[in-house]
C-alpha cells in the first residue's frame, strides 16, 4: 500500500501549496536529458515527482549547476535530491539512500598504483571536482595525498590531465568514459566509497523527514526505483539496501 502524508505532513513539507524540488544538475545519471519547458528530466526529477504526487501539489523543480549549491540553498527548496554526507546533515535530515554510485579513481598510463589505498601517500595529488559527495568524503578520510580542486566534473578531468596529477577521483561511470580519452589510463577496480542518494529536507522539519524515509523505504521495496532506472536507461547505479 503506498504511502500517504497526513495533512500536517503536507502542510510542513509544501508549506506554499507547491512542492519545491533541488535538482543537481551535475548528476549526469540521475538528470539524463531536458523536458521541452527545459525542466530537468530523470531518476532524480520522477523520485521528485511522485513525492508531489503523493502530496497531491504541483512539483517545481529548482535546478542547481553542482551538490555545493544545492545545499547552500536549503531555504530555498523543500525536497533536496542530493548525496547524504555528514557535512551536509547539519542543515539537510536527509533519508536513507534509494541509489548508491561507486566512487573510485582513474589513474595515468605510467601509474604503478594497483589499489584505492596506495593513493593516500605523501606526494600523491587527486584531482576531485569541489563540494562533490565523494569530495566531502575525500576530505574526512585522506590523511597523506593532496586534494585538488576543481569547479565541476569537466574541470576536474581537465585539471587531472593539464597538471599531470596523479588521480582523479570521481563516480566510476563517468570514469569509464573518461578513461576511453586517455590511452593507457586505468580505473581502479576497488572503490573508496559509495555515493548514498538521498532525499533530504530542511533540518526543522521533522514530520516531513519521517515522511521522506518511509516513502524512500517504500520505492525501493516496491520497484519504483528499479522501474525508474530501466525508464531512463541508467547504467552504474544500484539500488541501496534497505535501511
Amino acid at each position: 500500500m503506498a504511502i500517504t502524508p497526513n495533512p500536517a505532513v503536507v502542510k510542513e513539507l509544501a508549506p506554499n501549496g507547491v512542492l519545491r524540488a533541488g535538482i543537481n544538475l551535475s548528476n549526469f545519471l540521475l538528470v539524463t536529458g531536458r523536458a521541452a519547458n527545459g525542466d530537468p528530466q530523470g531518476i532524480a526529477p520522477d523520485m521528485a515527482g511522485e513525492i508531489a504526487a503523493r502530496l497531491e501539489v504541483p512539483l517545481q523543480l529548482i535546478p542547481y549547476e553542482t551538490p555545493g549549491k544545492l545545499a547552500d540553498a536549503v531555504a530555498d527548496w523543500d525536497v533536496g535530491l542530493i548525496g547524504a554526507e555528514p557535512a551536509r546533515a547539519a542543515q539537510i535530515a536527509f533519508s536513507a539512500a534509494y541509489l548508491e554510485i561507486e566512487a573510485t579513481y582513474l589513474v595515468p598510463a605510467d601509474s604503478k598504483v594497483r589499489s584505492v589505498e596506495e593513493i593516500d601517500r605523501k606526494g600523491v595529488r587527486i584531482a576531485v571536482a569541489v563540494r562533490s559527495a565523494y569530495d566531502l568524503y575525500l576530505s574526512r578520510s585522506i590523511k597523506n595525498a593532496e586534494l585538488v580542486h576543481a569547479a565541476g566534473l569537466d574541470a576536474s578531468y581537465e585539471l587531472f590531465v593539464r597538471e599531470n596529477l596523479d588521480a582523479l577521483a570521481g563516480l566510476r561511470p563517468r570514469l569509464m568514459k573518461d578513461v576511453q580519452k586517455l590511452p593507457g589510463a586505468r580505473v581502479l577496480e576497488e572503490r573508496f566509497t559509495a555515493v548514498q542518494q538521498a532525499v533530504g529536507t530542511p533540518k526543522a522539519r521533522v514530520a516531513s523527514a519521517a515522511f521522506l524515509a518511509a516513502f524512500v523505504e517504500e520505492a525501493k521495496a516496491s520497484g519504483l526505483v528499479a522501474r525508474l532506472i530501466e525508464r531512463h536507461g541508467v547504467h552504474g547505479v544500484n539500488i541501496a539496501p534497505a535501511a
